[in-house]
């Protein structure tokens, strides 16, 4: 089995040292960067001085993401299941 590894996550100038699962590493430094590019843009954009009220909007963000995401897969899956659906009753109706 593989071992947790320990590494440091920079955010809003502040060190988040984790441990973290190998296959999670990329992932978490990817998302660590997208957040520092947010809080970034959220600065430039709005004149943000306070790390703190960056945070929050990229919490915002991301969580309408996730929300979005979670929607279009509910959506997706809602009509996934209802086709297969249907090919069972024609199938079973092909066998009569």
């Amino acid at each position: 089995m593989t071992e947790p590894r320990r590494i440091t996550i920079n955010i809003a100038g502040r060190t988040y040292p984790l441990s973290v699962m190998p296959q999670e590493e990329e992932t978490l430094r990817r998302v660590g960067k997208q957040i520092e590019g947010m809080i970034k843009d959220f600065e430039a954009s709005f004149e943000i001085r306070d790390k703190q009220d960056a945070l929050a909007m990229c919490a915002l963000r991301l969580g309408t993401k996730a929300d979005n995401a979670a929607v279009q897969i509910e959506k997706i899956t809602n009509a996934s299941v209802e086709k297969v659906q249907m090919l069972s009753r024609l199938l079973e109706g092909a066998g009569d």
